[in-house]
């Protein structure tokens, strides 16, 4: 489970603050900076569909009442150019009630 399959939540954890972490796995390279952002987007509102609709309730009833973060950890460090998709993705999902955090080298 990747960042490229976009219909797939990759993993759901309790951080021991209580946390429900939604866990994005990034392992694709930078040398596309077009498609890689097109990737991490599709599978944030995968992400946010998943949550919004009720859905990861319904798979984790122990989420309920809990604060829920996405967590993006990546492979490779984001080159400053897509650095500003990072900050209006957390904006994003900032607004909507939720947490983000990326996780680089």
């Amino acid at each position: 489970m990747t960042v490229d399959q976009h219909d797939v939540i990759d993993i759901v954890s309790v951080h021991p603050a209580g946390d429900i972490l939604l866990t994005i796995s990034d392992h694709l390279p930078w040398d596309d900076i077009n498609k890689h952002l097109f990737c991490l987007q599709e599978k944030v509102n995968a992400y946010l569909r998943f949550i919004e609709s009720g859905e990861i309730y319904e798979k984790h009833p122990n989420a309920v009442g809990h604060p829920i973060v996405i967590d993006v950890v990546l492979k490779y460090a984001v080159p400053a150019s897509a650095k500003w998709f990072l900050d209006k993705a957390s904006a994003t999902i900032r607004a909507a009630g939720f947490r983000f955090n990326i996780r680089c080298p």
